[in-house]
């Protein structure tokens, strides 16, 4: 294996191990939905009662088939990687029985950081996060001259629109902020990168 395929995996990992513990410690536990697959999972099992490990593999598996077909195939082979990463992490942290939250305002904070540095890892290597990213994703294949970053954040108001019948006004509100933050700080890594300071 090549240099940079070990570097993108490396990356990819790091990146996964970032979000899968955000989003089980932080995120899930304060109730904060902000439009990625987690949320969605979160809204479903709210409505439905299904298991969140069971709904977020089945809207990952989704989210799969829709790379495979519009992304090729480089792109789903880093983001099946991804895809098993952040199930496996996220699985681990969330039945780990350890909290690291302090308050609302810490946890949101730290969220957004290792959020925003997980999808960066995993974007800068050519590999989705197998989350609103893939289809953020598709749509800049269909016009490169959209804002990967902000289409994100537009995809997860629209989720936030359903996570207000499950978790009602203030975890929305916050959800919007967080959504704002972390693709903000996405941006700016993003921007980073293009310009040579970041790998």
């Amino acid at each position: 294996m090549e240099k940079k395929q070990s570097v993108a995996i490396i990356k990819i990992l790091i990146g996964n191990l970032l979000m899968g513990f955000a989003y089980a410690k932080w995120m899930k536990p304060n109730e904060i939905i902000n439009g990625g697959v987690t949320s969605v999972a979160m809204i479903l099992e709210k409505i439905t009662g299904i298991n969140i490990l069971y709904l977020t593999n089945g809207v990952t598996i989704l989210l799969l088939l829709i790379c495979l077909l519009f992304l090729g195939k480089d792109n789903f082979i880093k983001s099946l990687l991804s895809s098993i990463f952040y199930n496996l992490f996220f699985s681990l942290f969330y039945s780990l029985p350890f909290t690291v939250q302090v308050n609302l305002p810490v946890d949101f904070l730290l969220a957004s950081l290792f959020i925003s540095i997980g999808y960066y890892c995993c974007l800068s290597s050519n590999s989705s996060t197998v989350g609103m990213d893939v289809l953020a994703l598709v749509l800049y294949k269909k016009n490169p001259k959209i804002n990967i970053a902000k289409t994100i954040r537009y995809i997860n108001y629209i989720v936030l629109g359903f996570g207000l019948l499950a978790y009602g006004l203030v975890s929305v509100i916050v959800g919007l902020l967080f959504s704002f933050v972390y693709s903000y700080l996405l941006n700016q890594l993003m921007e980073a990168n293009q310009k040579g300071i970041l790998i």
